[in-house]
């Protein structure tokens, strides 16, 4: 049955996050033709030794920061996360450029990448490592080179000078707990298939870690699989085994690391016309996942702000090209295998169902109810109380 592999991601979750995403990817393209000139410009002289910024370059004065960002099939990179950070930077320091890169999910890629900017003297870099492990020893050239590296949505282990992103093991408990709500009709022990991230992902481990610590003696974990790369298909592929494995009538609810994958499962279940669906869970509030609230056909999801998350980054990406300190801007403190006080700004999370969604999706500005409510979802958002 091979004609289940043949879906791909729909339009319905790539959709902007808000009205600030929408106005930061028309400033990005402007400053990216900036970006150009100054590019071409710097090409005809010799580039600087990278270094640690001194009084004469600090303050007002522009420099580079490079934006490494881990795969082209997460939506919200190019749709939300780079054109934020470059529109933030742009306001913070107009002098500023941004030099971009996308490792395509291929960490010898991202290695290259760091290097060229090391080699190229960018002042500061913020990185989502598409391996963190792996990373540590591009993390360390930067580090001796005097370029501060702000790690970016998932911790790097190596010598990172901060960190923006979210408690990853709180995600994973109001996901759990979300689930049990959601399977509490129940009269014996509920049964769950885990359909977890990527393993080389330090998000993965902790998302799991967060979740499994709600279900221990709630639950009963029947399956539990890896998704390399954050691939939906992959997600898909994992939940047709775990169909194949238990029997579509032993499924109680599935959790899933986030909203991606929980389409590929949804996708899954209905391949093997498991119904009724049981329960899903995600995190991200794509606009898609967001719909199939909407619908019954997802249970939660777990909105973050993308537009905090990517502030945060270039608020302190500035400051330390700047030489400037960070601490009135990160005021949590996180862990890797180097430091036990690496600066960090960790955003609010939000869990959102089908009753929820007005009060936190569309009063914070991130969808309106016409960019929710499709006509083929009329009436489920009426009953669910989405109307103008």
């Amino acid at each position: 049955m091979s004609c289940k592999f043949a879906f791909v991601l729909r339009a319905t979750d790539t959709g902007r996050r808000d009205e600030r995403v929408r106005r930061a990817v028309g400033r990005a393209v402007i400053g990216a033709a900036a970006a150009s000139l100054v590019a071409g410009l710097a090409a005809c002289g010799t580039p600087r030794p990278a270094a640690a910024p001194s009084a004469s370059t600090s303050g007002a004065g522009g420099f580079t920061i490079g934006l490494l960002l881990p795969d082209t099939h997460t939506a919200r990179w190019a749709g939300s996360d780079r054109p934020l950070i470059q529109a933030k930077v742009k306001e913070l320091c107009p002098a500023c450029t941004v030099k971009y890169a996308n490792a395509s999910a291929d960490v010898a890629t991202q290695q290259q990448q760091m290097d060229s900017m090391i080699a190229n003297g960018v002042r500061v870099m913020i990185l989502d490592p598409v391996d963190y492990k792996a990373l540590r020893p591009s993390i360390t050239r930067a580090h001796d080179a005097g370029i501060p590296v702000v790690s970016y949505d998932r911790l790097a282990q190596g010598p990172i000078s901060a960190y923006s992103s979210y408690d990853s093991e709180q995600i994973g408990r109001l996901q759990a707990e979300a689930l049990l709500k959601a399977m509490g009709h129940m009269t014996h022990e509920p049964r769950i298939v885990m359909v977890n991230g990527d393993p080389v992902d330090p998000n993965t481990a902790a998302l799991q870690k967060g979740a499994r610590a709600v279900f221990q003696g709630r639950a009963k974990i029947v399956k539990s699989s890896y998704t390399a790369g954050w691939i939906p298909q992959n997600a898909f592929a994992n939940m047709s085994a775990a169909i194949a494995a238990t029997g579509p009538g032993r499924i109680d609810g599935v959790y899933s690391a986030n909203d991606g994958l929980a389409f590929g499962i949804l996708t899954a279940l209905k391949a093997e016309g498991v119904r009724p669906l049981p329960p899903i869970t995600g995190q991200d509030a794509n606009l898609g996942a967001v719909r199939r609230i909407v619908a019954g056909e997802q249970y939660v999801t777990v909105y973050k702000s993308f537009v905090s998350e990517a502030d945060a980054a270039a608020e302190m990406a500035v400051a330390l090209g700047r030489g400037a300190s960070i601490d009135g801007i990160a005021k949590d403190r996180v862990s890797n295998d180097t430091s036990k006080e690496i600066p960090a700004v960790l955003g609010t999370l939000t869990p959102v169902t089908v009753g929820t969604i007005k009060d936190t999706l569309v009063k914070d500005g991130v969808y309106t109810i016409d960019q929710i409510c499709t006509p083929a979802l009329r009436a489920a958002c009426q009953k669910a109380g989405l109307t103008p």
